[in-house]
């Protein structure tokens, strides 16, 4: 009899132990979020404007950095290399002037 008890106050402590590692991991907010639809697509939504944006920034920012260190490359005067730099440069700036 005692040992069943000693069982079932054991069960009973990790029984409040695991209630309260769902609490601290925020379990019962994260499902009414899952059940929230408008919310989780408000969320998502932005999170994809706000990944498209740093996209769109980064990729400005690196196409800058390419061109002016092809231009740079272009100025060395290198035979064969500075050629096909220069050639690609004159592109890209015939399409930034029609743009």
């Amino acid at each position: 009899m005692s040992d069943e008890k000693e069982s079932l106050t054991r069960l009973e402590e990790k029984v409040k132990d695991l209630a309260l590692a769902m609490e601290k991991m925020k379990i019962a907010e994260y499902v009414e979020y899952i059940n929230d639809t408008r919310k989780m697509l408000a969320t998502n939504f932005l999170a994809g404007i706000a990944r498209g944006l740093g996209m769109a920034v980064g990729f400005t920012i690196l196409g800058a950095m390419l061109i002016y260190f092809l231009r740079q490359l272009v100025l060395f005067n290198l035979p064969l290399i500075g050629d096909f730099i220069a050639n690609i440069v004159e592109l890209v700036n015939e399409s930034l002037q029609k743009g």
